[in-house]
């Protein structure tokens, strides 16, 4: 992991500080609970070249010095403060001073684990960055058609997160599906057919679903795509099968993979797998009660590395193929969706109470419990961005907008 930059603004005023600042006790508990800083003094010459940067506003009278060093700086200023020598006072000024410019910043405050927490996930946030660059997600046939407000900015895409969207026709992805070649995954522990609810899921239907699991896969390769998603729902009337189960193993396997062709919310799977690890759990919205905030999501498909276990069902719509029936843990969970201009996310951190087994939702279902139950009403019920959003395990809803800072 590379070092946090540490740069220093001091007043020569303050003769109590010692001149060594990596001696000083404020700074030695946050190293001590984490965190690994290069110490840079007062040189902003390397500011920039770091996963992360603080400027150490280590006492009062040093406005003037953050005023010109500011034209060097570049995204979101991060000031670290002490209890000590008017730190706090002098960071809330030079706060001031950046919002004025309609600049971004954050005064880091607080005990040495809240900052050492604070610094870890800032770097993560820039790393994330830095996977996502470059990355090529590929389109498999155009968005479904019910996806009305799901469009793209694909400059917005390509300039904020780096990542280029790749168009790749539907009826490639079917003639590698009809080449009929059964890919077992070699990843991933898969269960066989027999672990079913349901008895129309044959060991033939089962290979079809590899099947299209080892040609996404082919695609993939072909194309040098680092995520994916699908038109899915016309591999039903194409294939006589369903891409739940091939979605469901891609995302295992550290691929994004998304259905029905939505292209915002794959987007958000990517930006949630670059910072976390999972692409989470997409899925729709099927019912709240804005009373208490509870909300039951459902899809076929969930990736299997975030299940405690699974058997397999048909795909709900169309009753053929084979689906995932999941079971996620117990938790808390962050729920996010970007917007298709990367203008706008939406983060709510949330309970996850129960799983359900509802015969009239997709095959994976949950209950969720919002910490704040106004968005059901305020966001879900009059200003959402799209029907699908993704499930993460974890409370990361500030780590999110950070990235997304970073990125604007």
């Amino acid at each position: 992991m590379e070092k946090t930059g540490l740069f220093t603004l001091t007043s020569g005023l303050h003769s109590e500080v010692i001149p060594d600042v990596s001696e000083e006790g404020f700074i030695r508990e946050i190293t001590a609970a984490g965190a690994d800083l290069d110490f840079c003094g007062d040189d902003f010459s390397s500011y920039g070249s770091h996963d992360a940067e603080l400027i150490y506003v280590r006492t009062g009278g040093t406005e003037n010095a953050f005023k010109a060093v500011f034209p060097m700086l570049k995204g979101p200023v991060r000031l670290l403060t002490s209890g000590a020598s008017n730190s706090l006072a002098a960071s809330m000024e030079i706060l001031s001073f950046l919002r004025q410019q309609g600049r971004e910043g954050e005064i880091l405050h607080g005990s040495a684990a809240y900052i050492a927490e604070r610094i870890a996930a800032l770097s993560r946030a820039t790393r994330a960055r830095r996977r996502l660059l470059g990355s090529r997600a590929g389109v498999v046939g155009r968005p479904s058609d019910w996806l009305i407000a799901s469009d793209p900015d694909r400059a917005a895409v390509r300039d904020r997160l780096g990542v280029e969207l790749v168009d790749v026709p539907m009826d490639e992805l079917v003639t590698e599906i009809r080449k009929g070649l059964c890919e077992a995954p070699s990843g991933f522990p898969l269960k066989s057919f027999k672990h079913s609810v349901n008895k129309n899921i044959t060991l033939e239907a089962f290979e079809g679903a590899l099947g299209i699991y080892g040609a996404l896969r082919r695609i993939i390769d072909r194309y040098g795509l680092s995520a994916v998603t699908v038109r899915c729902f016309d591999l039903l009337a194409e294939v006589g099968n369903t891409g739940c189960l091939a979605l469901a193993l891609l995302n295992a396997e550290g691929v994004p993979a998304g259905c029905e062709g939505d292209i915002p919310t794959l987007l958000t799977m990517c930006v949630s797998n670059a910072l976390f690890d999972v692409p989470g759990f997409m899925a729709n919205p099927s019912r709240m009660d804005p009373s208490t905030g509870e909300m039951v999501f459902a899809h076929c498909t969930v990736p299997f590395n975030m299940l405690r276990d699974y058997v397999y069902d048909t795909h709900f719509e169309s009753g053929i193929g084979v689906a995932v029936k999941g079971e996620l843990p117990e938790g808390p969970v962050t729920l996010f969706k970007i917007a298709p201009g990367l203008d706008r996310c939406f983060t709510a951190e949330a309970g996850l109470v129960s799983n359900l087994s509802e015969k009239r939702l997709c095959r994976t279902q949950v209950l969720l419990r919002l910490d704040d139950r106004s968005l059901c009403r305020d966001y879900f019920l009059k200003d959402p961005i799209g029907n699908h959003h993704v499930i993460v395990p974890g409370r990361h809803a500030q780590e999110i907008r950070d990235f997304l800072e970073a990125t604007a």
